[in-house]
């Protein structure tokens, strides 16, 4: 694939946010002779480590808000994820002309060998890992990276003309590329997320849609046969594969009873039991699918896909088992940051379940779950700044608790649980509102079972009922 060309020695360059991803894009630009600023509105006392490596490789910075002026002075802007593309600074720079990529688009032109990209509104951190570990177990060359940790402009010096770039993109990511072209581009499901930041869902799904932009006849798509919102965003010019839990598929990967079965030039082939998968939930099988059918095309054989599979261990914070204290298991599913992620996390288990939602609203309907937590929970424990409106909309379905914090919510859930049940922690919210991130929020969980774990005595759990209890049924 020829790629355009970008030049970046002496060329002046504003990097967005001091997150992991500007501290990486400052960094490599720096390293290649651009006259790099970084800006932050935090001030240095918030960010002192990057500002400390950022100064050390001579990248200039403003901290404490960004300038105007700054921004109409570059030739290329690199905004983290996290702004957005409507913060005034970065729009008056674009309604001077003046270059704002994504980060995925300045790495994806220097990036050597093939590259996969994942997206969807749930399921691409497993997936992206999975195909990682799966390609790595057929003994291909593989980095991963993008939105599940290292940024993508932190895998160019490495890549490869041979080497296979595996990458998780977001959203965010996706709305300010420009030629961006992934030569496998997937797209797991479509639903309501991020409608805080996006406005609406129809720009939500423009944002996801450009991954597939700049696909040409040579490249591949991959797609969720069940999913509307995927197969209304199909595209047309790649070679396009399906997967599906639910009816077979003309190539790609399905499930046809117990088995998972993989669909190639017209020629079917078992890839494995449905019951080696070793995820809990439906969903994962669909993320076990999509995983199959880009494995192939970029070169893995059904047998060491089948192995990678099955000695997957799964990625942490998502439906990730953390201890069994007195009969009660914890799982912790933090990176549920919305509504579907939730409804796939409660069907994964058959019930006796005390879940914790809460934090950071996103513009979410909570009502959808409602039916899944009658049938399947006991008690909902509330904490963050959208508990108000999530007990509002699942009033009179289930018992909940005003618990406020994470740590009152998992205390509170092990004082009521009874042996056979699960606290499950699958918030659908974001997490900003008490923590870094959803990772940190997740890490925060499994310190307080562990802590719980620590101290129990051979004496049973109790079994008191808390207080601050409204609803129920």
């Amino acid at each position: 694939m020829q790629k355009p060309s970008v030049q970046l020695e002496g060329k002046r360059v504003l990097a967005v946010g001091l997150a992991r991803t500007g501290v990486a894009t400052a960094l490599f630009c720096a390293a290649r002779g651009a006259r790099v600023t970084a800006t932050d509105e935090q001030p240095e006392a918030k960010v002192l480590q990057a500002a400390a490596t950022l100064r050390a490789a001579g990248v200039a910075l403003e901290l404490g808000g960004h300038r105007r002026e700054t921004f109409l002075t570059q030739d290329l802007i690199i905004p983290s994820p996290g702004v957005p593309l409507d913060q005034p600074d970065l729009a008056a720079a674009r309604a001077n002309e003046i270059t704002v990529w994504s980060e995925i688009e300045l790495a994806w032109r220097l990036l050597l060998g093939r590259l996969v990209v994942i997206t969807g509104s749930n399921g691409k951190t497993t997936t992206t890992a999975l195909l990682g570990h799966i390609l790595q177990t057929a003994g291909l060359p593989v980095a991963v990276g993008g939105n599940i940790g290292t940024p993508l402009i932190s895998l160019v010096d490495s890549s490869s003309d041979a080497g296979i770039t595996v990458a998780e993109a977001s959203s965010f990511q996706l709305e300010a590329i420009e030629e961006f072209r992934p030569d496998v581009a997937m797209l797991l499901n479509l639903t309501p997320d991020h409608l805080d930041r996006h406005g609406s869902m129809e720009s939500y799904r423009r944002a996801k849609a450009r991954i597939f932009e700049n696909q040409r006849d040579d490249d591949a798509a991959v797609c969720n046969a069940d999913d509307p919102g995927a197969v209304a965003m199909a595209p047309t010019e790649p070679h396009l594969y399906w997967f599906s839990r639910k009816s077979p598929v003309a190539r790609g990967a399905y499930v046809r009873g117990q088995e998972i079965i993989l669909r190639a030039s017209g020629k079917e082939s078992l890839l494995m039991p449905r019951g080696d998968i070793p995820l809990r939930g439906d969903h994962n099988i669909e993320n076990v699918l999509a995983a199959a059918v880009a494995a192939q095309l970029v070169g893995a054989d059904a047998q060491a896909i089948a192995a990678g599979v099955r000695s997957f261990p799964g990625v942490a914070h998502r439906l990730q088992f953390v201890a069994a204290i007195d009969g009660v298991e914890f799982y912790n599913d933090s990176k549920a940051t919305n509504v579907d992620a939730t409804l796939k996390a409660l069907d994964a288990f058959p019930g006796n379940l005390l879940v914790i939602l809460g934090g950071k609203d996103k513009g979410s309907d909570y009502s959808a779950l409602r039916e899944p937590l009658r049938r399947r929970a006991r008690r909902v424990y509330l904490i963050g700044a959208a508990a108000s409106k999530i007990a509002k909309e699942i009033a009179g379905i289930v018992a909940v608790e005003h618990a406020v914090t994470l740590e009152n919510a998992v205390a509170s859930a092990f004082g009521c649980a009874r042996p056979g049940d699960t606290v499950l922690l699958a918030p659908a919210c974001a997490s900003f509102d008490q923590f870094d991130n959803y990772e940190h929020r997740g890490s925060v969980f499994a310190a307080l079972v562990h802590q719980i774990a620590a101290t129990r005595t051979s004496e049973p759990a109790k079994s008191k009922v808390p207080e601050k209890i409204s609803g129920g049924n």
